[in-house]
């Protein structure tokens, strides 16, 4: 086989392996939990091998976490996880911004030190929201990525969880925290935040990477709770 054959292969090959990690977010936004791996593969016709790829990829991005694609995560004799749709009965927005602000300035310290080179770069690249994104999608995707490179899986589980619980209907926090409300401005103060928190993990400052996520997730908790926005605060 030609070098020009085996080149072409591996270009389709990659398109696959692109087109299956597409198709698995798309089951993840469907539904909060996939498949277990053998009708998963025998559903989207593909090799355990593949989907495997496929499902570390959306790991490595912290989309999937390492619980979801195991067995483990589907055994008849493990005890149920709580669904987000239990969590909303019993708690309320204030509740969900006390552990954010308890948890992902931990992650944004741990990042600092653990991430990889290419989590850090995943980091940095999330900071900025694309055009193709809703904001509301473009921000969770942002403090996936930190969760991801703190390589602490059951505190990343945990991030997951809370982000799925507040993404509820009923936990939504003010009609301005709504898409349709979030204005370029808005968008363009909350990359910049995110930004000072992607640089300093990327300059391996674990302790200006905290401090930065706590600011900006107490803006947030501040615009919640109704006392006022402070100079340079994005809304």
């Amino acid at each position: 086989m030609n070098d020009k054959a085996t080149s072409d292969q591996s270009v389709k090959r990659t398109d696959r392996e692109e087109d299956l990690v597409e198709h698995l977010r798309g089951l993840l936004k469907a539904s909060e939990d996939l498949p277990p791996e053998r009708i998963l593969a025998e559903t989207l016709k593909v090799s355990r091998h593949s989907l495997r790829k496929a499902l570390k990829v959306l790991r490595d991005n912290g989309e999937l976490t390492p619980a979801k694609s195991g067995r483990r995560a589907h055994s008849e004799t493990s005890s149920p996880a709580p669904s987000s749709a239990k969590l909303v009965q019993s708690t309320n927005p204030l509740e969900v911004m006390e552990m954010r602000l308890m948890i992902e300035p931990a992650l944004a310290r741990l990042a600092a030190l653990r991430a990889s080179p290419d989590e850090i770069a995943h980091i940095l690249q999330t900071a900025h929201s694309p055009a193709d994104l809703s904001p509301a999608q473009a921000d969770q995707d942002f403090h996936r990525a930190v969760a991801a490179g703190s390589r602490n899986s059951l505190a990343s589980e945990l991030h997951i969880l809370l982000h799925r619980v507040q993404n509820d209907a009923r936990l939504r926090f003010t009609d301005a925290d709504s898409d349709e409300h979030t204005t370029v401005e808005r968008v363009k103060a909350r990359d910049l935040e995110h930004q000072r928190i992607a640089a300093a993990i990327a300059s391996r400052d674990p302790l200006t990477a905290e401090r930065a996520m706590f600011d900006h997730l107490e803006r947030t908790q501040r615009k919640l709770m109704g006392l006022g926005m402070r100079p340079g605060d994005a809304a």
